[in-house]
């Protein structure tokens, strides 16, 4: 694991993903920080890239797009394709290469994918493999097993723009790292330092949504997190600040089109506020 006193950016060195090898089809690198800010500079990779968080949030700047990935999502970015990766939070992550040799559906330059419960544990296993008998006979079966895998991720376009402005961004850092905060526009317009309107004007014209749908759809987000590590409806509604479960059940079905618990089966691909 990297150390988190590492820049994101120190990983570039030697990084596999820059390496072309059908020889070696799928290769892993681990992050591990608790450093929230923590930053990958604009960059491409000849290699696609799975950016999955274990822990934690990551931001990803990439396709001319903000994207925050909770720990039931993933972000794929083709190869070539200019990113940028921020760690929101302390986060866990694992970087995964796939050669462009063996590249099959996927056809989206950036997307965000549903990380189903089997490749989360064939990501894990892998990197345990790769560490232990990286040139093995097993390791490149499970590569294949993977590479497979990856073109039926469920695509799920949780897309939210975050802005460049540093008034703006004072209030969606906040957000980001408490999403059950109830306080009003006013309230953040204080906060952040501008006066309502202003702060109004601001997520309108960077995010191209209104304060009240950007606060709604990253607590949607944050719900689908937390569904995927088994919480209830009633607990999530607790956690992010809903006045209650049905208004939350309620909430989630208007953007999802199905209800909370049914989500994650279902493998749904629909976009929050879509």
């Amino acid at each position: 694991m990297t150390s988190d006193v590492e820049n994101l950016s120190t990983l570039e060195r030697g990084n596999p993903g820059c390496i072309c090898d059908p020889l070696k089809p799928v290769l892993v690198r681990s992050l591990e920080t608790h450093e929230p800010g923590l930053r990958r500079n604009v960059r491409a990779h000849p290699r696609g890239q799975l950016l999955w968080a274990e822990n934690g949030i990551l931001r990803v700047h990439a396709c001319g797009a903000h994207w925050l990935v909770p720990t039931s999502h993933a972000v794929w970015i083709r190869g070539e394709t200019e990113h940028e990766v921020i760690a929101e939070s302390g986060v866990s992550a694992c970087f995964i290469y796939i050669d462009p040799s063996v590249l099959r559906g996927r056809a989206s330059a950036c997307e965000v994918v549903h990380m189903t419960p089997l490749m989360q544990h064939l990501v894990r296993r892998f990197r345990q493999i790769s560490e232990d008998e990286p040139e093995s006979a097993r390791a490149q079966r499970m590569a294949q097993v993977i590479i497979d895998e990856l073109t039926t991720l469920p695509e799920a376009p949780l897309r939210l723009p975050a802005g460049t402005d540093p008034r703006l961004q004072r209030v969606t850092n906040r957000l980001m790292a408490r999403p059950e905060d109830r306080s009003g526009l006013e309230e953040m317009a204080q906060f952040s330092g501008t006066g309502a309107r202003t702060l109004e004007r601001l997520f309108q014209r960077e995010t191209g949504l209104k304060f009240s749908e950007w606060r709604s759809r990253l607590r949607l987000m944050e719900a689908v997190n937390h569904l995927s590590h088994g919480k209830s409806s009633a607990e999530i509604a607790a956690r992010l600040g809903y006045r209650s479960a049905s208004a939350f059940v309620a909430a989630f079905r208007r953007s999802f089109g199905v209800p909370p618990q049914s989500y994650l089966k279902a493998g749904r691909g629909v976009q929050a506020g879509a």
